[in-house]
């Protein structure tokens, strides 16, 4: 089990660093942490040994045409395990959790603007399963390559500064040579270019190119993926707020501004605002609840659902540790 005794500040640096650009070189990340790129790499390789690192490259869902679904899935206790990994199985989840007492499960699902998530015309006649709501994504508040340590993380702002990559929002259409490089990039972010020219059939240059436009685009973006047990984070948990159209989005706004707050989105359904939360035990998480949460601006009621399990995290299946 992964403990947030056995990291330094150091690589907290490091994983702060890779939010920030997920490809940095690490000769870049070197420089800006001063210390030498062989101690970068050897702390690297250690956090993705022991706490589960991974950089994944993700393309924004509005960029191809798809949208993204919180799935609720409630069923009896002794199915929600192969319930909850059948879903893991399923190519278009991203995130499985088990939640509320081994009661629930939640995934996030991609799908065509025009279909809807395939699973929801499957899980009606899976034995056991009680009760399926699902719930489109309209609008992130906060998210994607932003996380917790992006906004507590131990780095200054010039060294943000020397890391960050200037990415835009107007987008750019995909060809078939971009979604190869894609499909490499969502399993190892960090990927070298030869590896991507390979699994694209293009020469080595027009890899570099692509990525480089994607990213310049806003297309494509890098996720940090981690065990959150690495920052003392040991309680986490999933916020279903029912909150006053007219405050929706001074509320979102604000959850994106808790240092709890690792993702807030507007969604469709009986709730319509949902957090992910990272806390450091019940206590903390009680304390969140009566406190920053209890204060948002036209909340009406929230639900509250502790992950026990997460079964896949990012796009791929959480080896148990």
């Amino acid at each position: 089990m992964t403990d947030s005794d056995d990291f330094d500040v150091l690589d907290r640096k490091i994983l702060h660093a890779l939010m920030v650009d997920g490809r940095a070189p690490v000769q870049r990340v070197a420089e800006v942490l001063g210390v030498s790129p062989q101690t970068v790499h050897r702390r690297y390789s250690r956090l993705r040994a022991e706490a589960g690192l991974r950089v994944v490259g993700q393309v924004r869902p509005e960029a191809v045409g798809d949208e993204e679904w919180l799935v609720r899935v409630r069923c009896a206790p002794d199915r929600t395990g192969s319930v909850a990994r059948a879903l893991a199985r399923h190519a278009e989840t991203s995130w499985v959790h088990v939640a509320s007492g081994g009661t629930e499960i939640m995934c996030v699902a991609r799908a065509g603007a025009e279909t809807g998530p395939g699973l929801l015309r499957a899980l009606p006649n899976t034995p056991r399963v009680t009760q399926i709501s699902a719930h489109c994504l309209l609008h992130t508040f906060y998210g994607g390559e932003f996380s917790v340590v992006t906004k507590t993380g131990p780095l200054d702002d010039a060294q943000v500064a020397a890391l960050r990559f200037a990415a835009g929002t107007d987008g750019c259409p995909l060809s078939e040579t971009d979604r190869a490089l894609t499909a490499v990039l969502a399993q190892d972010g960090r990927a070298g270019y030869p590896d991507l020219a390979r699994a694209a059939g293009c020469s080595v240059s027009t890899a570099q190119r692509r990525l480089t436009e994607l990213r310049r685009h806003g297309v494509l973006y890098f996720d940090v993926d981690h065990d959150p047990r690495i920052l003392g984070r040991t309680k986490l948990a999933m916020l279903w707020l029912s909150v006053g159209p007219a405050g929706l989005t001074e509320a979102g706004r604000a959850l994106a501004g808790h240092p709890e707050v690792s993702f807030a989105a507007a969604t469709t359904g009986p709730t319509n605002l949902y957090a992910a939360v990272n806390c450091t035990g019940n206590r903390d998480l009680h304390r969140y609840l009566t406190g920053p949460v209890a204060s948002l601006p036209g909340l009406i009621a929230v639900e509250t659902a502790p992950i026990t399990e997460t079964v896949k995290r990012a796009g791929v299946v959480v080896t148990p540790r």
